[in-house]
C-alpha cells in the first residue's frame, strides 16, 4: 500500500529577539518579568529583523530543508506554503514565491491557511496527495510567520499572544518513503467561532483610513472575548485528545505508545497538563520558552529540534498538535525510523 514518509526538515530563525523583559516594559510592568516567562513561558523569542518578510523567511527554510535532505529540488512536484497572510505584498503567492527561490520549477504551487493548524492540515494534505496520485512524489511543506507585529502589548485581553514570534519551517514528504511514515491525521473545527479573534482594521468591513492606520497595526483582538473563553473551556482539551486518539487509532496505536509530542506553544501549566494527561515525561515534548509561538511553525520546530537533541530516534512515534483560531484542532501521528 502507497504511503507518505518524511524525508527532512528545515527551519529559519531571526537573529533579532525580544526578552521576557523587554516583553515586560511593553505591556507597562502590567506583566513582570518573572510572570512572562513562568506563566506565560517565555524566556526569549525571535523577532523579524529588516529583511524577514514572510516570504522570504518561508524560502530560507526550504533552501534549509534541501541542503538538509540533499533532495534536488527539480524532484518537487508540489509546494503547499503555510505561510501567513501577512506577507510582503498582499495578493501575491507565496508558494510561487518560494518556487523561484528555490529553484523548484517542475513544481505547482498552493497556499493553504487554517491559521495556527495549518502545519498539520497541511501534513494531512501532503500525505493524502501522495497516496491518491499516482503523478505526485514529493512534496514540499514551507512556510513563514511574524503575525506578532500586530499584538498590541498594552491590550490586557491579548496576553495569549504576548508569545507570537517570527521564523519559518519547512518539510518535505515523499511517496513510499521509507522511513518517517506519516500514520494517521484527524482535524476538527468549531466554525461557531470563525470570528471571535482576528485583525479588526484593513479588511473589507473596516478598511484602512487615515485616522485608523496606527490603531490598525495593532489591532489582532478577541472580537468576542467571552464567548471564545467559554466555548474554549467546554471543548479545547476534548477535542485536542479526540485528534490525538483519532489519528493514533488509524495506525493501530494509542497514548502508551507516543514517543514525542511536537505541540505549539502556550503557557506553560497548560503544557505541564497536557503532558500529564497523556501519560508523557518532559523530556518527551520540548517547550519552546526560547523561542515563542511562531503559529503553524511549531511543530516542525519542535520536530527539527527534537531530532538534533536525540529526543526523536529510530521508532519514537512522533504526535504532532495544534489549535488555531477560527477555531481548528489537529493532530498527526509520524513513526519515526525505518
Amino acid at each position: 500500500m502507497d504511503h507518505a514518509g518524511i524525508a527532512g526538515t528545515g527551519v529559519y530563525i531571526p537573529q533579532t529577539r525580544m526578552s521576557a523583559a523587554e516583553i515586560s516594559r511593553a505591556t507597562g510592568g502590567v506583566w513582570s518579568e518573572e510572570a512572562v516567562i513562568e506563566k506565560l513561558g517565555v524566556i526569549s523569542k525571535p523577532v523579524p529583523g529588516p529583511q524577514d518578510g514572510t516570504q522570504e523567511m518561508g524560502a530560507l527554510a526550504a533552501l534549509d530543508c534541501l541542503k538538509n535532505t540533499g533532495i534536488d529540488p527539480l524532484e518537487i512536484d508540489v509546494i503547499l506554503c503555510i505561510g501567513e497572510e501577512w506577507k510582503e505584498y498582499p495578493l501575491t503567492t507565496s508558494a510561487l514565491y518560494i518556487q523561484d527561490r528555490i529553484g523548484a520549477v517542475n513544481a505547482w504551487g498552493i497556499d493553504v491557511q487554517n491559521r495556527c493548524c495549518t502545519c498539520c492540515a497541511a501534513i494531512k494534505m501532503a500525505a493524502d496527495m501522495l497516496v491518491s496520485d499516482p503523478a505526485i512524489k514529493t512534496v514540499m511543506i514551507a512556510g513563514g510567520y511574524r503575525n506578532g507585529d500586530f499584538v498590541d502589548y498594552a491590550d490586557k485581553e491579548m496576553s495569549m499572544m504576548y508569545d507570537l514570534a517570527a521564523g519559518a519551517g519547512a518539510m518535505i514528504l515523499k511517496k513510499n518513503y521509507e522511513k518517517n511514515k506519516v500514520i494517521g491525521s484527524h482535524i476538527i473545527a468549531d466554525g461557531s467561532l470563525a470570528r471571535t479573534a482576528g485583525v479588526k482594521i484593513g479588511g473589507i468591513c473596516e478598511p484602512f483610513t487615515a485616522a485608523n492606520i496606527d490603531e490598525g497595526y495593532l489591532s489582532l483582538k478577541l472580537f468576542e472575548a467571552q464567548k471564545m473563553k467559554d466555548r474554549l473551556n467546554q471543548v479545547s482539551m476534548p477535542n485536542w485528545y479526540k485528534c490525538i486518539d483519532e489519528s493514533l487509532a488509524k495506525g493501530g496505536l494509542n497514548r502508551t505508545d507516543i514517543g514525542f509530542l511536537a505541540v505549539l506553544h502556550f503557557k506553560r501549566s497548560a503544557h505541564l497538563a497536557l503532558l500529564k494527561e497523556l501519560g508523557l515525561r518532559e523530556d518527551q515534548s520540548i517547550y519552546l520558552e526560547n523561542y515563542g509561538h511562531l503559529g503553524q511553525i511549531d511543530q516542525i520546530l519542535s520536530i527539527h529540534l527534537g531530532l538534533q537533541n536525540g529526543q526523536i530516534k529510530q521508532g519514537t512515534n512522533v504526535v504532532t498538535l495544534a489549535a488555531g483560531i477560527g477555531y481548528v484542532w489537529a493532530a498527526n501521528v509520524i513513526h519515526w525510523g525505518d
